[in-house]
């Protein structure tokens, strides 16, 4: 078995190049790997997904230890979004963000940079950075690498992302071009942000995003450039943006090999349980998705065979549980037409007990994944797995 160790001191001194990550073994068949690592809040075995907690929760009415009885290593918290509610000055004040929402588990904070994307009407970008109308009350704000980093700060996370730009996946390759120069001049900024925070908050870990929509060639050059810089972790941003599952894929193929192989490698916003198979298969180990939480909200549910939608009429007097061979707190104690009793009645209790069961079976089916590249047989476990899915 492979077992690389790279700094392990529990007390890091530097919060950019310290990368403490294991990669304990790899799959013969795939380019899936197993590794393990290691933040100031504790340990997290990869591949692993991170739970989306936007503003400190789980939307569906889950509390930190409702996280903790279904599986989930790491909470994924949003800069933008708390920056603007309660403030990050706040959170910093109550003890960060781990005191602030009881998690005492690790925790990754995005940058803003898809917010950048995703309120394309209500931004302006400059070289200095974004500015921002709020989305809450219209008035102006503005991130740049350094505010981001220093909102990152403020809220204590073990994982801190770089800021970028993601641009849509079909502009123009002019502009798609300009803007991943323009990440990278941002994230070198970045950098000297989160050294200039070191004696505030040591420990913190800088990933560096990947950009370059669909482009091949330019994906390729940004992750070389990145690789040159030895940063902790590299994530892939840009992706599950509207492009094709095969689009997104053939992107992993192309950049995921100029990545560093003992540094975790994160495919940011994705996705469904056969995206992140596929992705693993291809050398991710770290994932985020507000899917499973944001179907559950709404009676869909993913099972050891396939999805169901709970509104279905033919679930009315079904007394089995969502799934039978799930052991979470929804599938031990309630029925489906129970659950799909408490929707029509638009009783909160069913859609918190869908999220619960959707967190679970992504945990689950991660710890799964880990077993099966340990025991050299992920090729076939990632088959078996989408035959039984349908």
């Amino acid at each position: 078995m492979l077992c690389l160790l790279l700094r392990l001191d529990r007390k890091p001194t530097s919060c950019y190049n310290n990368c403490m990550y294991e990669l304990i073994t790899t799959d013969n068949k795939t380019a899936a790997k197993r590794g393990r690592l290691h933040t100031m809040r504790g340990v997290t075995e990869t591949p692993v997904f991170m739970n989306v907690a936007t503003a400190a929760a789980i939307k569906g009415g889950l509390a930190a230890d409702d996280l903790e009885a279904v599986g989930c290593q790491v909470a994924l918290c949003n800069t933008y979004h708390l920056h603007l509610r309660p403030g990050d000055e706040i959170v910093r004040r109550l003890g960060g963000l781990g005191a602030f929402m009881d998690w005492k588990r690790p925790i990754l904070t995005d940058s803003g940079g898809f917010q950048v994307f995703s309120l394309a009407s209500m931004r302006k970008i400059s070289e200095e950075g974004v500015h921002f109308a709020s989305h809450i009350d219209g008035r102006r704000i503005f991130i740049g690498p350094e505010e981001s980093m220093q909102i990152q700060a403020n809220l204590g996370a073990d994982i801190v992302m770089a800021f970028d730009e993601c641009p849509p996946a079909t502009a123009e390759r002019r502009y798609i071009h300009d803007s991943v120069e323009r990440t990278t001049r941002w994230l070198h900024r970045c950098i000297a942000a989160v050294k200039a925070n070191d004696d505030k908050i040591q420990g913190q870990m800088l990933f560096g995003i990947n950009q370059g929509g669909v482009l091949h060639d330019i994906r390729v050059e940004h992750a070389k450039t990145l690789a040159d810089i030895d940063l902790p972790g590299y994530a892939i941003g840009g992706l599950a943006v509207g492009e094709s599952h095969a689009e997104m894929y053939g992107v992993l193929e192309a950049v995921v090999p100029h990545l560093p192989r003992n540094k975790p490698t994160y495919l940011m916003g994705v996705g469904t349980p056969q995206n992140l198979l596929e992705a693993v298969a291809r050398g991710v180990d770290m994932f985020d998705c507000v899917l499973p939480a944001r179907n559950g909200r709404h009676g869909h549910v993913f099972t050891s065979s396939g999805k169901l939608n709970l509104h279905n009429a033919k679930y009315e007097a079904d007394d089995a549980p969502i799934d039978s061979n799930c052991d979470c707190p929804a599938c031990k104690r309630y029925s489906r037409a129970y659950i799909r009793h408490l929707f029509k009645a638009k009783e909160i209790l069913g859609m918190r007990l869908c999220v619960l069961h959707n967190l679970h079976f992504y945990n689950t089916l991660m710890g799964e994944i880990r077993n099966a590249i340990e025991g050299g047989v992920y090729a076939d476990f990632m088959r078996q797995k989408l035959e039984a899915w349908g």
